[in-house]
């Protein structure tokens, strides 16, 4: 798809928000794997396993087409996006650690977006109108490309200048929440013609994924003894998919709109369920900490 969406506007939307990530990172967010590596492998085990298994599941379930099977795939693929620090920051999580997972999350997606995304394709066999099924070596490039550069600029615009970075934090996190409804907006409306059928086919797959991530991201890590700040963490960085690098993904690699129409009704649904999520989690804190110091 050679249009000004996929050529320019889809990739430049995802380095600004990409950069914007990387702003908010430091060097000690990676080296704090070190001091919480049970969060860290617990975290990352449910988003690089658990999640696509589940979603394969879903899509199975729910007999999506063999488009928007490989789109939630995709989207399941994806790192958590840059506003799970802030959900993290309004219900209570451990701040810290949710950025130092979503660093690592950024900088794992390299391999396990193109594995996922090839593995998808392969077994879905989805028709795309593109000659080229799968992403070659020079595909997975410009994924590296659209992810980590920026991650790695902005790393080094704060290393260069804190105050700098601090001060240009804001803006580029409003300017990124902007750019991904635009891109929201944007693969929708690309695809009005079929969206009501795609919403209706699509949008309760969606929604379950949604709620599952986001519960298996917060009881997994109960499991394994992790405390409810951290636990709240993950829930987050997983449930909050990044849906640009999805779309992204899909218009301007693969070349299909309608790939992208999953991860954009999951953005439209994850901010609300998320804030609803978060509710019920602190509400379980408080009264968990209630029941503990009345007996």
């Amino acid at each position: 798809m050679d249009t000004p969406l996929a050529t320019v506007f889809l990739p430049l939307a995802l380095a600004v928000i990409m950069f914007g990530l990387g702003l908010s990172l430091t060097i000690d967010d990676f080296r704090r794997v070190r001091r919480h590596p049970r969060a860290v492998v617990v975290a990352m085990f449910c988003q690089l396993l658990l999640l696509p298994l589940l979603c394969w599941a879903l899509v199975i379930a729910f007999s999506l087409s063999p488009v928007l099977a490989v789109g939630m795939m995709l989207l399941a693929a994806s790192p958590g996006g840059t506003t799970a620090n802030l959900f993290s920051h309004l219900f209570g999580g451990d701040v810290a650690l949710n950025v130092t997972l979503t660093a690592v999350n950024a900088v794992l997606a390299i391999a396990t977006l193109p594995v996922i995304t090839n593995l998808a394709l392969w077994y879905f066999e989805p028709d795309i109108g593109s000659d080229s099924m799968g992403l070659q070596f020079g595909k997975v490039l410009q994924v590296f490309a659209l992810v980590l550069v920026p991650v790695v600029l902005g790393l080094a615009v704060r290393r260069r200048s804190e105050g700098f970075a601090q001060r240009m934090d804001r803006p580029v996190r409003q300017l990124s929440v902007i750019v991904l409804v635009a891109v929201i907006i944007g693969a929708l409306v690309a695809e009005r013609n079929n969206i009501v059928d795609y919403l209706l086919d699509v949008g309760p797959a969606a929604l379950v994924f949604c709620m599952a991530s986001l519960t298996i991201g917060y009881v997994a890590p109960r499991l394994f003894r992790l405390d409810k700040r951290q636990s709240i963490a993950c829930s987050m960085e997983i449930g909050v998919h990044n849906s640009a690098v999805a779309m992204t993904l899909a218009i301007s690699v693969l070349g299909s709109v309608s790939l992208a129409v999953p991860a954009a009704v999951y953005g439209v649904l994850m901010y609300p369920v998320a804030a609803l999520a978060g509710v019920l989690m602190t509400r379980g804190s408080r009264a968990a900490d209630e029941l503990t110091s009345a007996s």
